[in-house]
């Protein structure tokens, strides 16, 4: 199967604000409420998330991701809406350069192999 994945990063500076892997870690703590269950569903570890959270955070000028503490009930993170906002906003912009690439991808196949 042949697809087309287009890779838009938004870049702050030299910080990557925001990019796929980003954007996949937003779902996935707005799935399981917490960064330790996100980290194990994109299988990487819960400072990588950590860090990720921290380096959107301070990208942008309110917080993407809420966090709390541990302690009996474990810790749990969310989404702000300004973290749903930017997600949403994100996935938008993946699926609106898609179309645009359409009739140029359309064509592109004919040169691929089968």
């Amino acid at each position: 199967m042949t697809d087309l994945r287009p890779r838009i990063r938004v870049l702050r500076g030299s910080a990557i604000a925001l990019g796929p892997g980003k954007v996949d870690l937003l779902d996935a703590i707005e799935e399981t409420g917490t960064l330790g269950g996100a980290a194990q569903r994109l299988g990487m570890s819960y400072m990588r998330a950590w860090k990720l959270v921290q380096a959107m955070n301070a990208c942008f000028r309110e917080p993407l991701v809420e966090t709390s503490r541990g302690g009996t009930g474990h810790g749990h993170a969310s989404l702000t809406e300004t973290g749903r906002a930017v997600r949403d906003l994100y996935r938008r912009m993946e699926a609106e350069s898609r179309q645009a690439m359409d009739p140029a991808w359309r064509e592109l196949q004919g040169y691929l192999a089968e």
